[in-house]
């Protein structure tokens, strides 16, 4: 039986951005703050990670100032929520033909 991958979605490979990805999808806005507590990641590995997906438009970041303090919040794009939506269903569909 021949295995077909190619919906599968090189940006996600890594363990960090199939995480960002995940809580993205799952929740409208997410702040740096959180996202490095939940994937339990560095500062530089995180940042590292969110630049290659805003860098091709999969996600929107959002700076603001919450009281006196710089917040920054990231949120999917409506292509990037395409994207990840077609890479799941690429694994999907890898696991149910086996």
């Amino acid at each position: 039986m021949k295995v077909v991958i190619a919906g599968l979605n090189k940006t996600f490979d890594s363990r960090i951005r199939l995480g960002i990805m995940s809580v993205l999808s799952a929740n409208e806005t997410y702040d740096f703050k959180g996202l490095k507590e939940i994937l339990d990641v560095t500062d530089g590995n995180l940042a590292s990670h969110l630049k290659a997906l805003e860098d091709k438009e999969l996600i929107v970041v959002n700076k603001q100032f919450l009281g006196r303090r710089p917040n920054t919040s990231y949120s999917l794009t409506e292509e990037g929520l395409r994207q990840f939506k077609l890479h799941l269903k690429s694994l999907e569909d890898l696991i149910k033909s086996q």
